[in-house]
């Protein structure tokens, strides 16, 4: 991708020891939400990828669609360096977090195996169903169509109609499967995001305590009920 993006500022917050747990929440929130960053750019790079895949199917042009594939691949590859040093965060001891880290590792693990299968399903529908695949004649004695001696042909029996039937169906399963271990990849990604939204608002919900218990600490009677 041509666009610069800036890394997630709360690795940069980690260089200090957090202080207070109000501080430590803080860092551990702000981790969170930049992994939620990193998942909506991963979003948007799948979005580029679907409609590149629509237009080179429908138009053509390999060049452009390799181009596409390899800047998709670095953006990817960014996102996975990041979430992996928010993982390595997550784990020191002054967070001592290994559920969230966990947590992070297996949507990583879930990401590149739906990078693996879009690539899969793509590959599949560039080589189209067996019986539907256009007939290469690069091998056949003659260009001129009235001379043409077609080396594809061959006498249609119910052999040949099984193998065609045997080959379609095992093109759909391997499209089907993929397609199916992809959803089941999107939904268990969604949960997860789905708990590190739940355990934002618990961490933000720990920094307004923390907060409020300071500022007792440090005016003891200025919230007291008169």
């Amino acid at each position: 991708m041509a666009e610069a993006h800036m890394k997630p500022t709360a690795g940069d917050a980690m260089e200090a020891e957090p202080s207070s747990a109000g501080q430590n929440a803080a860092g551990v929130a702000g981790l969170l939400r930049g992994f939620l960053a990193v998942q909506q750019r991963r979003a948007e790079a799948y979005s580029k990828l679907r409609r590149g895949f629509s237009e080179y199917m429908a138009t053509g042009g390999e060049c452009t669609y390799q181009q596409l594939c390899g800047n998709v691949t670095a953006e990817f590859n960014e996102c996975s360096t990041q979430i992996l040093e928010m993982v390595s965060l997550l784990s020191k001891p002054h967070f001592c977090r290994g559920d969230l880290a966990n947590l992070l590792k297996d949507v990583q693990s879930q990401e590149r195996d739906k990078l693996q299968l879009t690539a899969r399903i793509q590959v599949l529908k560039k080589a189209g169903r067996p019986s539907e695949r256009l007939v290469n004649h690069d091998h056949c004695r003659s260009s001129s169509m009235a001379q043409h001696v077609c080396a594809n042909l061959k006498e249609i029996t119910e052999a040949s109609g099984t193998e065609d039937a045997e080959a379609d169906a095992e093109y759909d399963a391997a499209l089907k499967e993929a397609i199916q271990r992809i959803q089941e990849a999107v939904t268990s990604i969604n949960e997860h995001m789905e708990e590190v939204r739940y355990e934002i608002d618990a961490l933000e919900a720990e920094m307004v305590g923390s907060s409020l218990s300071e500022v007792e600490e440090a005016f003891p009677d200025t919230l007291s009920i008169k």
